[in-house]
């Protein structure tokens, strides 16, 4: 079991506060763990998973997990970190999308030490007068202290009054489900200390407030995001998170050690010593990496199986031993009268790339190739049963359908 000093210390940006969470832990008291989360999206992923497994090392000291899913304000949007409003969603979208999300949770989280409460609970009777008794409780001034707030008013963008409404929403599940500790990235500081506030002005004890660090994404610049394309998703197959663990830039290495494993932070001040002189690969310090965090959500043989495809494909050019078999029409996609084919029609069909646009800028870029060969135009003369590549990891062994319906 880890040690206290390390689950509060590892992996964290600041706790709120930390002197009473440290006589709340030593008390003996079983604590509520409050992690709350809208289900805008279907999908989890390594951004995520930074505060999930300080939930998880909870759990393991003897804490109860109560994971709020926000059947309400999904269905309201909340702007934190964006300068626009989200898209509000239907009550049957955001019941998909937490079916899903809440398999991914459960990958990191311990399901049989997690309570599970849906907003619906409490807000599913709540009437007009229960709004304006809340809303009551705060002012316009307290929203515009929201730094993504107050920077849309000065820039006379709009901002709705249900806007104002989501943090005290999420400041009430606080109080509905007597929270000891909530759970939330460092972008989310303002909505949970207004959850602390509320349960000091209804009696009850405020809860502490536990934020973790924002994980940069795979493209070494904006914090991970599905949105920006630089996400690893804890439920994509492991030699797809094996190779973009691989793909990460060498100054990412030690911020996603410490973010994402266990391992001690005096090793991690050896890896950081070795790269800086030289002494190490950086690459076997990324495979450690990958295998790290492939263990926290796979087997063994999984994590064991997603290495080696790695060094066959990527280190030693060979094919994946299972590719993905994709039939088409190559007449359909003959350019003229030729025999050669539109490639990135091909590509989109296929689903080597999400549009024509992608298709011709991984072209372009020499990040296509066919039977081992690079293709550098956007038209190609192919033979059914060829194997096509587009970017690092993704094959298609393409088969023309035409011949098949001759035979």
């Amino acid at each position: 079991m880890l040690e206290l000093d390390f689950i509060l210390k590892r992996a964290v940006s600041e706790i709120i506060s930390e002197e009473e969470l440290r006589k709340l832990l030593a008390s003996g008291k079983k604590l509520r763990l409050k992690e709350g989360f809208d289900p805008s999206s279907r999908d989890i992923h390594l951004g995520h998973m930074v505060g999930l497994r300080k939930l998880r090392q909870l759990q393991e000291l003897g804490h109860q997990v109560v994971l709020i899913v926000g059947d309400w304000t999904a269905q309201i949007g909340d702007p934190t970190g964006a300068s626009v409003t989200r898209p509000t969603l239907t009550a049957e979208q955001v019941r998909v999308n937490a079916e899903t999300y809440m398999q991914q949770f459960f990958k990191v989280v311990d399901k049989s030490k997690t309570e599970v409460r849906w907003q619906s609970e409490w807000f599913g009777d709540f009437s007009l007068a229960d709004v304006i008794k809340l809303t009551s409780r705060f002012t316009i001034a307290q929203m515009l202290a929201r730094e993504d707030f107050k920077k849309r008013f000065e820039s006379n963008r709009p901002i709705t009054i249900t806007e104002f409404l989501y943090p005290l929403l999420q400041a009430y599940d606080s109080t509905a489900i007597q929270s000891d500790v909530e759970f939330g990235g460092n972008d989310q500081k303002f909505n949970l200390l207004v959850g602390r506030e509320l349960q000091a002005m209804v009696g009850q004890t405020p809860q502490q407030v536990f934020m973790t660090p924002i994980l940069t994404g795979t493209d070494g610049v904006k914090k991970m995001s599905k949105s920006l394309n630089n996400y690893i998703g804890v439920a994509e197959p492991p030699e797809t998170i094996f190779g973009k663990v691989m793909s990460i830039g060498d100054d990412l290495i030690i911020q996603y050690f410490e973010l994402l494993t266990d391992v001690s932070d005096e090793e991690l001040r050896h890896f950081q010593r070795d790269m800086e002189g030289g002494r190490t690969n950086p690459m076997l310090l990324k495979k450690r990496l990958a295998r790290e965090i492939l263990l926290q959500l796979y087997t063994e043989d999984e994590a064991a199986d997603a290495a080696a495809q790695f060094e066959r494909v990527h280190q030693r050019r060979e094919l994946p031993e299972e590719i993905a078999e994709c039939r088409v029409s190559f007449n359909a996609m003959r350019t003229g009268d030729c025999d050669e084919i539109d490639l990135p029609c091909l590509m989109l069909a296929t689903g080597l790339a999400a549009s024509k646009g992608e298709a011709k800028r991984l072209i372009a870029q020499g990040g296509v190739s066919i039977e081992g060969e690079k293709v550098t135009s956007e038209k190609a003369a192919l033979a059914s049963g060829c194997v096509v590549k587009a970017g690092k990891r993704r094959f298609a062994r393409v088969i023309d359908s035409d011949i098949l319906k001759a035979s």
